[in-house]
């Protein structure tokens, strides 16, 4: 039989939007994917991670989300949900409720144990998935956000460690799933990782390299096994080396101007007899729109005008857009809020953020070539590779890349060594 499976990840529940408050928008989305899933008639909800958008969220988030899940499995009694930790959330704390979620069909995974051998135990990652007579119709191998600590013993070493140990991770973890495959049975696998080859604007901060541009996987770390790969962490929906059934859901909000004309979606998912049979993207209903104004800078009197072109302000506040004004400076202007708040007055919109421009400074960094980039979009490692160069005017010893490698992983998951906290 059919499988009906719901692929969505990077919620960020709990998320500020320049410190607006998205607790609405957000649990409006909840509501049409509650509703979308009883229409749809599924059978599975996986979430590929970044539940939420910080590891401790706002009591009014973790209460959203268990609302959803009541709701959810109250409707569709037969719906099992697969959540899956992601880098923004706390392992730990998604975890906590494990014994009572499972009794509404909720598995959720944070991380990785060890089984009695030291080998990371990949059994307890493997979940049945049930059709509607009660049989597995698939495995569903929910693999969570990976620390190297949880790569198998010997794969995290040397330069690429990071994508190394975890290839050896999914290649081990599918081959142990595919022992428990039978015939007619599919096989689903979820990662909340940075693909190589993954596009992304590089201006927003949730989809930024995790690992200081050390942890890019490959597409062959999944095999060719799998009928679905259910990928979290980059906003933009997107399939990965162009293999359909290896896919990025997206966010179903955008987190940054950035992901301002991405599409927004779920993936619909359907298997049947251990294959993958269809799949539709969902798109999802847009509640508080992002608005650039102008679309690109324009000098402060152009830029006034327009903002005094917008519509007057409504009673549904909570809809009025996120908005973002652009505008091209000859030098400082100390009045620039004032006048821009003042042109707003009344109108059916949220001031968000105003983006300053000056003439030249964009050519200029263009000719200064690649020698000279914006911080905020370099990688930890290329940073380091400059400076050294710049100072000693050759290459990095490899043995200084591996130190880098090992000092920015602990940093990020703050086990630093001892000579490394003062």
């Amino acid at each position: 039989m059919a499988l009906r499976i719901l692929h969505t990840a990077d919620w960020h529940l709990g998320q500020s939007f320049y410190e607006y408050d998205r607790m609405p928008e957000q649990e409006r989305f909840l509501n049409w994917l509650r509703d979308t899933l009883v229409e749809k008639e599924a059978g599975v909800l996986i979430i590929s991670g970044d539940i939420f958008d910080v590891s401790n969220p706002p009591a009014a988030a973790q209460r959203l989300l268990y609302t959803f899940l009541r709701e959810v499995t109250t409707l569709l009694p037969g719906l099992q949900v697969v959540c899956i930790a992601g880098n923004h959330d706390s392992a730990a704390r998604l975890e906590s409720p494990r014994s009572l979620l499972e009794v509404f069909n909720v598995r959720v995974t944070g991380t990785v144990g060890r089984d009695a051998g030291g080998r990371p135990d990949y059994g307890a990652l493997r979940i049945p998935l049930k059709g509607r007579t009660g049989t597995t119709e698939a495995w569903c191998l929910a693999v969570p956000f990976l620390r190297p600590g949880d790569f198998p013993a010997g794969s995290g070493t040397g330069e690429g460690s990071y994508a190394a140990g975890m290839t050896a991770f999914y290649r081990e973890a599918v081959t142990e799933a595919l022992g428990h495959c039978e015939s007619g049975q599919a096989l689903v696998v979820t990662g909340h990782l940075h693909t190589a080859g993954a596009l992304t604007t590089g201006e927003d901060k949730c989809e930024r390299p995790i690992l200081g541009g050390l942890e890019f996987v490959p597409a062959g770390a999944f095999g060719t096994e799998a009928a679905y790969v259910a990928l979290g962490h980059i906003h933009r929906p997107q399939t990965v080396d162009g293999l359909r059934h290896i896919r990025y859901a997206g966010s179903p909000l955008p987190m940054s101007f950035s992901e301002e004309h991405y599409p927004h979606q779920v993936v619909c998912v359907d298997l049947e007899n251990g294959l993958l049979k269809d799949l539709e993207a969902l798109p999802v209903p847009v509640t508080v729109p992002l608005l650039s104004v102008p679309p690109r800078p324009q000098p402060l009197l152009q830029v006034l005008e327009e903002l005094e072109k917008l519509p007057p302000a409504s009673t549904q506040r909570h809809s009025a857009p996120y908005l973002r004004v652009r505008v091209l400076l000859d030098g400082p202007e100390p009045s620039l809020r004032i006048q821009v708040e003042k042109a707003l007055e009344n109108k059916e919109v949220r001031l968000a953020k105003i983006e300053v421009s000056y003439p030249g400074r964009d050519q200029e960094e263009q000719q200064e070539g690649e020698g000279v980039s914006r911080l905020d979009t370099l990688r930890p490692l290329d940073l380091f590779r400059r400076r050294y160069q710049a100072l000693y005017n050759r290459e990095i010893p490899q043995e200084l890349v591996e130190l880098f490698h090992i000092a920015v992983t602990e940093t990020e998951s703050g086990d630093l060594a001892p000579g490394l906290q003062e």
